[in-house]
């Protein structure tokens, strides 16, 4: 055996032991209206075989809690336990308290806020989002959400959703609202008992700038990043690298930092696959193992 076949045989081994307890809060697996690279029982084989301790099924039309208790009871020594939750889009009923209230009584583990029919995501969907996935017979066109009344307040049914989560105890995302509407949002959960919070992909749609990352991770938000924009794909390079990645670490800080694959689509490499590059590209940049641990699994763990 060469000496660099060792070598890269000793980085797959690093790799492989830094994904066992890894766990995925934002995987794209089908049954979808979107076309989809793998299914959910595919996505519970492929985690459970690299060791994550758990799942998290995300859709942005339907709650997976269903599917989720479905496969653990069909496969129980699988290993790696499985969740969803539900998205707050017009299929949902949009900004809906009783869809919330029906995730936390059926297990759900997270709430996102609108995501394709948020009224940022369409204001974006000439630049940002006009690449997104689309299903194979169209679908009505959404009807603009937004969590803000005409005097920039929380709506009566944000507040009610946020109750419902924080009775429940559950995660809240962002979903693909505006730093602006997160500003007035999760300050706001705080005061009414949510205590587990999230920001998806704060860099890409949401538009946060360095220091609205760092004004909520001080108030107690995490920041999830798409392990899907800073690998390459088949669709081309990636948005941004791994050094960029890291440097975004270090905004918000390791401990408030969260990775998600935020993969499943199409010509995109599988999540499993996500991880592994995207934990080589920080063993690469020599990042501390005890930090990346705590980006694939423990700070995900802990709001599990």
């Amino acid at each position: 055996m060469t000496q660099s076949t060792t070598a890269a045989t000793d980085r797959d081994a690093e790799v492989a032991d830094l994904l066992v307890g890894a766990v995925d809060l934002h995987c794209h697996s089908g049954p979808a209206v979107f076309p989809r690279l793998l299914n959910h029982y595919e996505a519970m084989v492929e985690a459970s075989e690299a060791g994550f301790s758990a799942l998290v099924y995300k859709d942005h039309f339907y709650p997976g809690m269903a599917h989720a208790l479905l496969l653990e009871t069909l496969y129980p020594d699988r290993g790696t336990r499985l969740y969803s939750g539900v998205a707050l889009n017009n299929a949902s009923g949009g900004i809906n308290p009783h869809a919330v209230d029906h995730a936390v009584k059926l297990g759900g583990k997270i709430v996102w806020m609108p995501t394709f029919a948020a009224q940022n995501h369409i204001d974006k969907s000439a630049d940002e989002t006009k690449n997104y996935p689309k299903s194979a017979n169209p679908m009505l066109l959404p009807i603009p959400l937004t969590v803000l009344d005409e005097n920039g307040k929380l709506t009566k049914e944000t507040n009610e959703v946020l109750d419902v989560i924080a009775a429940g105890d559950i995660i809240l995302a962002g979903g693909h609202l505006s730093s602006h509407e997160l500003k007035v949002l999760f300050p706001e959960a705080k005061r009414r008992g949510v205590k587990k919070m999230l920001v998806n992909h704060p860099t890409y749609v949401i538009g946060c700038t360095d220091d609205d990352i760092r004004e909520l991770a001080r108030l107690g938000v995490y920041m999830e990043h798409s392990i899907c924009m800073f690998i390459p794909n088949q669709r081309g390079p990636s948005k941004w690298d791994a050094s960029e990645l890291r440097r975004l670490v270090e905004v918000a800080g390791v401990d408030m930092t969260i990775f998600g694959s935020d993969l499943g689509l199409v010509k995109m490499p599988r999540p499993v696959e996500g991880y592994r590059a995207i934990v080589n590209d920080l063993l690469e940049l020599q990042m501390p193992k005890s930090e990346i641990r705590k980006l694939v699994s423990s700070n995900a763990a802990g709001l599990l």
